[in-house]
């Protein structure tokens, strides 16, 4: 019975080797797979990620030009504002003289 129950253990050890080098062979498989996957996915991420940063630098160009020209206008407008103010003080002040004159005129007759 003894001799029963050793061949019965060898036979079944012998059947544990051979699935398990299957099993050895299968998981070495599914773990190539799997750091092929991941490398694939790790540099489809670099160049999302290289893409993302190349068109946010191209957004804050645009962004820098625009803010740059709206600053120019705004010189511009402010700069003629201050001219037409300037004027405008130049000939209220002329006619300030210009009545003030007529005034003076009138008190001597």
């Amino acid at each position: 019975m003894r001799k029963i129950i050793l061949a019965s253990v060898a036979v079944a050890a012998l059947s544990l080797a051979a699935c398990s080098e299957k099993t050895q062979d299968a998981a070495a498989d599914t773990a190539a797979s799997a750091a092929d996957d991941a490398a694939a996915a790790g540099d489809a991420a670099a160049a999302g990620a290289a893409d993302a940063a190349d068109a946010t630098a191209d957004a804050a160009k645009e962004a820098g030009a625009a803010v740059e020209g709206a600053a120019d206008k705004a010189g511009n407008v402010v700069e003629g504002t201050a001219a037409a103010a300037g004027d405008a003080a130049s000939k209220a002040g002329d006619k300030i003289a210009e009545e003030t004159k007529k005034a003076e005129a009138n008190d001597k007759k």
